[in-house]
């Protein structure tokens, strides 16, 4: 564990607590996209914004990019092992949201 860090949730919130990140780690689970079909599953993030958290996803080591060498260019994107582990925690939030937008409706 980062020796900066005491506590086991501000390690993991660190790693995927941003608003972006949980949902671009979630629609992975399923397997690898395209760089524009993952960006369309989250119509709400900028470019720029996108660009920034698969970065920062792709540097802490939860997802790889694949570049292929076509014209135009073509970028998936896929969970690593690390991210893969990740699968519990983001279906049991997805799950809780779910109950709780049926309950609060």
């Amino acid at each position: 564990m980062n020796k900066d860090i005491t506590c086991p949730l501000h390690y993991t919130m660190n790693l995927i607590g941003t608003k972006w990140k949980p949902l671009i780690l979630f629609h992975l689970l399923d397997g690898d996209l395209r760089s524009g079909i993952l960006q369309k599953q989250i119509p709400e993030i900028s470019n720029k914004m996108f660009t920034q958290t698969v970065r920062d996803l792709e540097q802490d080591g939860l997802i790889s990019r694949t570049v292929y060498p076509v014209v135009p260019p073509k970028v998936e994107y896929g969970l690593t092992k690390r991210g893969k582990s990740l699968e519990g925690i983001l279906r049991s939030l997805d799950a809780w949201g779910l109950k709780d937008c049926q309950h609060n409706s």
